[in-house]
């Protein structure tokens, strides 16, 4: 699998390179700008991301806008539906209009900080990325 973290905070980019480095390659953004050019990149080389663990608060591009972003970049590469990155929020907002507004710009999942260990499994388990005997 291939996974983007996109976050802005050292801390939690390392905790979830730590749970999530064990199902495939890791590439990490700190901003919403530099995840839409992996994005692009990776699309242009035709080696998609499996999983996109984007957080809603950073600067320079937040995460709702990268998410609308990625999605067109997508959708211009033939990538829709389950050609398409699953994309888990991740963020410490928890409130309904941000979790409205990823849902409508085709987000996968939603999930508050902090995040477990468990909690992440369980997530990409439903999603079908990994199985339970991990």
């Amino acid at each position: 699998m291939k996974i983007l973290i996109v976050e802005d905070a050292f801390a939690c980019r390392k905790i979830l390179l730590g749970h999530l480095k064990q199902f495939g390659e890791c590439d990490q953004a700190e901003d919403g700008i530099r995840a839409v050019n992996a994005v692009e990149i990776a699309l242009q080389y035709n080696e998609p991301y499996n999983l996109i663990c984007l957080d809603i608060m950073m600067p320079n591009m937040d995460g709702q806008e990268a998410l609308r972003e990625i999605r067109k970049l997508e959708a211009q590469y033939g990538k829709v539906g389950d050609d398409a990155a699953t994309i888990i929020m991740t963020t410490a907002i928890d409130d309904q209009k941000n979790v409205y507004d990823a849902f409508r710009a085709n987000i996968d999942a939603y999930l508050v900080k902090p995040i477990s260990r468990e909690q992440l499994f369980h997530k990409l388990e439903e999603l079908n990325l990994i199985n339970q005997n991990v």
